[in-house]
Order: C-alpha cells, then sequence, then structure tokens
C-alpha cells in the first residue's frame, strides 16, 4: 500500500478533501493531510487565493514542504507519494521533483512547469495530472494544461486524465463544483496508480 501526503486546495482543508483522503484510506492507503491553512477554510476561490497572498503564497507552500520533511521516507519507509488539489500542487510538484523520498505524484486541476523545480522530471517518478477540459483555471489562466502536456511528452512515467467539464475543484464533495462522475472516475485511476 501506498503512503500519501495529500496538499489541500486554496479553500482550505475542506470536508470534501478530507472526504478524499478517507476514500483512499478506505482503500488501504496512509494518507497525510497537512493544513498548512492554520484551520482556516474559505468559501470561494477568490477568499481562499486571498488568504495565501496575504499570508505570503511562499509561506504556505514552505508550510507544505515542511510538513512533509518530517515524514522523511515516510511511516513505512518506503518513500511517499505527493498529491495536491489545484494550489496544493505548488508543494505536491515540488516534492515530486526535488526530494529523494518521492515514489509518485498525484496533480490534481493544476500542473506547473517542470522547469520550476529542476531542469526535467525525475526518471522512475511516476506522475498522473487530472483535469477538466473547459476549466479556465487549468486551460487558460496560468497554462497548466500546456504545462501538463509537456510533462506528458517529455517523461514516459506521466499521464494526462481530461475530464468534459468547467468545474475546477470537482472533486470536492464539499463544493459547488463537485462532479460525482467525473470525481469517481479521477479516483478510480488514482487508486490504480497507488496500487502499482
Amino acid at each position: 500500500m501506498a503512503e500519501v501526503v495529500l496538499f489541500h486546495h486554496a479553500q482550505g482543508l475542506t470536508d470534501g478533501v478530507r472526504a478524499f483522503a478517507d476514500d483512499l484510506r478506505a482503500a488501504g492507503h496512509t494518507v497525510h493531510l497537512p493544513d498548512v491553512y492554520e484551520g482556516n477554510t474559505f468559501g470561494t476561490i477568490e477568499e481562499g487565493i486571498g488568504y495565501a497572498k496575504a499570508t505570503g503564497f511562499g509561506v504556505v507552500k514552505d508550510r507544505a514542504v515542511a510538513a512533509a520533511e518530517q515524514l522523511g521516507e515516510g511511516e513505512l519507509g518506503n518513500g511517499l507519494v505527493f498529491a495536491g488539489f489545484s494550489l496544493g500542487v505548488m508543494p505536491a510538484q515540488q516534492l515530486a521533483q526535488t526530494s529523494p523520498a518521492a515514489r509518485g505524484a498525484l496533480l490534481l486541476h493544476g500542473c506547473l512547469p517542470v522547469s520550476e523545480f529542476g531542469e526535467s522530471w525525475p526518471a522512475g517518478v511516476p506522475v498522473q495530472v487530472h483535469g477538466m477540459d473547459e476549466d479556465p483555471w487549468f486551460t487558460e489562466e496560468d497554462g497548466d494544461l500546456d504545462a501538463a502536456k509537456a510533462l506528458v511528452a517529455s517523461s514516459p512515467d506521466a499521464e494526462l486524465f481530461l475530464y468534459p467539464g468547467k468545474q475546477h475543484l470537482f472533486t470536492d464533495s464539499s463544493l459547488p463544483d463537485y462532479d460525482e462522475a467525473a470525481a469517481t472516475l479521477l479516483k478510480s485511476r488514482v487508486l490504480d496508480f497507488l496500487e502499482k
């Protein structure tokens, strides 16, 4: 079974993020959920981004990285899968590309250019990127889709999954963007990934 560090999105450690983690746990995986917003949650993405901006994006990312680094190779000693929802992709991807503990990465609703954290994606570290094909946050705003396509083109260990729709945080069952069909399919792909 895998050991996962799952970083929440801009709205904080919501009930939907907790539920996603619980589903992974129910499948036998160990899941750590660092709260880099120190208990704060927000009703909209914009409010959550406002909090991250006021706190400092670097501070938020550093909290996440520090929480993961405290785990070392993980409780099981077999390394860690770094996963993130949207804003949480920042620390997840950084750790996947730079930590010797990295055994895999799950980038949900976001992807940064590999050049942000190194010259190339590390060999032997599988990664999945998931997003909706008409989500403006994923396809237009920050170039996440282009970054994901470039990652897949550069690494045999990378996969990109696109789902029909415009919702951003479609996997969070506590938010209006939740899409049960897409979230269920994504979760089955994530569980297959973690089984490998």
